[in-house]
């Protein structure tokens, strides 16, 4: 049976305090986690590009918020 998100919030509520506590310790653990991933395969993607001389330098700010949009 898969548990909607709603349910899954229905049955947080009905925790108790210590377990609502643990359960925000851990879900602010895992999603620590999940940001080290995504900088870690962010890193390593641009030390292919590096590697690659792909990278771009550049110091005019007008230059940098182009290059954020594409």
């Amino acid at each position: 049976m898969e548990t909607t998100f709603n349910q899954l919030v229905e049955e947080i509520q009905k925790l108790d305090k210590d377990h609502k506590e643990e359960l925000k310790l851990l879900i602010e653990k895992y999603l620590a986690e999940e940001r080290r991933e995504e900088i870690y395969l962010n890193y390593l993607s641009a030390r292919k590009e590096a590697e690659r001389n792909q990278l771009k330098f550049n110091s005019d700010i007008n230059e940098l918020k182009k290059n954020l949009k594409e």
